[in-house]
C-alpha cells in the first residue's frame, strides 16, 4: 500500500499508530520530532506524513513549512494531529496547520476508525 511517515513525542502514540497502519498493510516510518522528520525526509519517499504540532526540537508547523519550501517533497499530503497539551488549545494548532493546506486533521484523542478515514482521504 502506501509508505507512511509517523512523527510524534510520544513513543507509545507512535508504536500504536505504526501498529493501526500496519495493519492495513501500510509500510510505516517513524520519527520522534520534527527534526528528524525533516532528516527522513530527505532520506526516503513517503506517499503520506502523519505529524503531531506539538514536539521538541521542531514542531509539526515547523515541519510543514519546511516541507512547503521543499520542492521534491511540497506535494506529499500531510494529516497533522493534535492534543493541545500546552496553553494554545488543539484546535487552534489544528487551525494553524489547516492554513498550511494538511489534507487532514485529527483531534487527540481520536479512533482508529478516523486514523483509517483520515488517511484513506489524504491518499485518494
Amino acid at each position: 500500500m502506501a509508505h507512511i511517515l509517523v512523527i510524534d513525542d510520544d513513543e507509545d502514540l507512535r508504536d500504536l499508530l505504526s501498529q493501526y497502519l500496519m495493519l492495513e498493510n501500510h509500510e510505516v516510518t517513524t520519527a520522534s520530532d520534527g527534526l528528524a522528520g525533516i532528516q527522513l525526509v530527505k532520506s526516503e519517499k513517503f506517499d503520506l506524513i502523519i505529524t503531531d504540532i506539538i514536539m521538541p526540537n521542531k514542531d509539526g508547523i515547523e515541519f510543514i513549512l519546511d516541507l512547503l519550501d521543499d520542492p521534491d517533497v511540497e506535494n506529499t499530503p500531510i494529516i497533522a494531529m493534535s492534543g493541545g497539551k500546552r496553553k494554545i488549545s488543539s484546535e487552534f494548532n489544528l487551525v494553524s496547520a489547516s492554513t498550511l493546506g494538511v489534507k487532514a486533521i485529527l483531534k487527540k484523542p481520536f479512533t482508529s476508525h478516523e486514523l483509517y478515514k483520515s488517511v484513506k482521504s489524504a491518499l485518494t
